[in-house]
C-alpha cells in the first residue's frame, strides 16, 4: 500500500483499510479547508490501484470494510470504478462494505444508471459534506455548489440504492450566521433525510483564507457555548426521520447521539444541560488548529 500526503478518513472508517484512489480535492478551494493543499490533484492510474489492493491481500487476513480516498473518489469514470470494486470483491470476498467521499458534483456527473451499477457492485455508501444549507453561507466559503445541487446530488444517489452520510458544519459563518446556519442546514438535512448526519464544529486550520480573514478581524469565531447554542437551533429544526445523528467527531464539544425524531427530545435536553453546566470545553481544538 501507497500514499501521497496526509490521509483522511471519517471517524466511522477508523479500522477500515483505505484505499487511495485519488491524490487530493479536485475542487481544493474551500476556504475553511486544508485537507489537501499540499496535494496537485490526480486520479491514480488504475495499475497503481490494483496493485496496492494485491499489496493490501497479501498484508491482511481480514479486511472487513474498505474507504476509497482521497476528497471526491468518485469523480472516476464509472468504467475504472467498476473494476475496482469488481477486483475488491473477488480479493476481499470477506469486505462487508466499500465506502466512499464524494462531492455533489460527482454524483451529478454520473447518470442514474451509473450510481444504480456502482451500488450493484459494492458501492455501499458515500460521505458527503453539505457543510451549511445556506446558499449565502455556501458561497462565502467558496464551496463550488449550491444547496439545491447538493440536494439533488443526494436524492440522486438515495434513488440508486447508494447509502448517504452528510456533514454539517456548526460555527461556519462565525457570529454573523449562527441561526441561519443551523436553521437552513437543518432544512436541507431534512429535505435529503440521509442514514446519517455528522456534525461537526469548525476549526480554523493554519494555511486557510478563513484563518487569515479571522486574524485580521474579517471573522469572528464562535464561543464553545455559541457553537452548542447553535448545535441545538439545528437540532431543534431537524425533521429527517429515521436519519442516525452523531457528533462523535473530536472537535466537537457536545457528543450526540441518537435517531430522528425518536430520540430528537433526549438529545436537545443533553445540549440543554451541556449548557447549564457551563463546562465546555475540547482539548482537541487547539490540536487540530495546528495540524
Amino acid at each position: 500500500m501507497r500514499y501521497e500526503g496526509q490521509i483522511y478518513r471519517p471517524p466511522s472508517e477508523a479500522y477500515s483499510y483505505i484505499l487511495q484512489v485519488t491524490v487530493g480535492c479536485s475542487h481544493n478551494a474551500c476556504t475553511f479547508c486544508n485537507m489537501y493543499l499540499d496535494k496537485q490533484f490526480r486520479i491514480r492510474t488504475l495499475k497503481e490501484v490494483l496493485e496496492d489492493l494485491a499489496m493490501a491481500r497479501r498484508a491482511y487476513r481480514y479486511v472487513q470494510r474498505i474507504f476509497l480516498a482521497d476528497g471526491d473518489a468518485l469523480i472516476v469514470k464509472t468504467e475504472t470504478l467498476l473494476t475496482i470494486l469488481e477486483t475488491i470483491r473477488r480479493l476481499f470476498p470477506e469486505c462487508e462494505r466499500v465506502t466512499s467521499y464524494a462531492s455533489a458534483r460527482d454524483l451529478l456527473l454520473k447518470t442514474p444508471e451509473e450510481l444504480r451499477t456502482l451500488q450493484q457492485a459494492g458501492l455501499d455508501m458515500i460521505y458527503l459534506g453539505l457543510e451549511s444549507g445556506s446558499e449565502r453561507i455556501l458561497k462565502k466559503i467558496n464551496k463550488g455548489v449550491t444547496v439545491e445541487e447538493t440536494v439533488e446530488a443526494c436524492l440522486k444517489a438515495k434513488a440508486a440504492g447508494i447509502r448517504l452520510s452528510v456533514t454539517q458544519i456548526t460555527g461556519l459563518d462565525g457570529q454573523e450566521g449562527m441561526e441561519e446556519n443551523a436553521v437552513e442546514s437543518a432544512h436541507a438535512l431534512s429535505r435529503i433525510n440521509p442514514e446519517y448526519i455528522g456534525l461537526m464544529t469548525l476549526t480554523l486550520r493554519r494555511g486557510t483564507k478563513m484563518t487569515a480573514d479571522m486574524e485580521k478581524g474579517l471573522f469572528k469565531r464562535l464561543t464553545p457555548k455559541q457553537i452548542v447554542e447553535e448545535m441545538r437551533m439545528l437540532v431543534a429544526a431537524l425533521d429527517s426521520e429515521g436519519s442516525v445523528l452523531r457528533s462523535n467527531h473530536i472537535s466537537n464539544y457536545v457528543q450526540l447521539k441518537g435517531t430522528m425524531n425518536r430520540d430528537k427530545d433526549a438529545m436537545l435536553a443533553q445540549l440543554d444541560r451541556a449548557l447549564a453546566s457551563g463546562r465546555l470545553e475540547n482539548e482537541y481544538i487547539e490540536y487540530l488548529e495546528n495540524i
